[in-house]
């Protein structure tokens, strides 16, 4: 079994910051890939950042320069520090990892999602 705990989120000002992580536990082999989605109301869910095994990252468009994913293999965890928040960045962020399990293929596993609220 694989669990993926997010923790982080809340509400802040336009501006401001918010520190995401994402901490994946159970028999874990490898991870891969991990990344952060999001989901507004009405929306379709959106990638926001991903980051390979060895720490190369990618960004929204949107995102770039204000947004910073990272990851600790040692500790099977993935960060997102957001800066410069806007209102639009508001959604649902689920956090998300390509997991190898022992005697099992990959697998992608999602976190339960938590709650980013930016006001203006």
């Amino acid at each position: 079994q694989v669990q993926l705990a997010e923790s982080g989120g809340g509400l802040v000002q336009a501006g401001g910051s918010l520190s995401l992580s994402c901490a994946a536990s159970g028999s874990i082999f490898r991870i891969n890939a991990m990344g952060w989605y999001r989901q507004a109301p009405g929306k379709q869910r959106e990638l926001v950042a991903s980051i390979t095994s060895a720490g190369s990252p990618n960004y929204l468009d949107s995102v770039k320069g204000r947004f910073t994913i990272s990851r600790d293999n040692a500790k099977n965890t993935v960060y997102l520090q957001m800066n410069g928040l806007k209102p639009e960045d508001s959604a649902v962020y689920y956090c998300n990892a390509a997991i190898v399990r022992y005697s099992v293929s990959e697998r992608t596993y999602w976190g339960q999602g938590t709650q980013v609220t930016v006001s203006s």
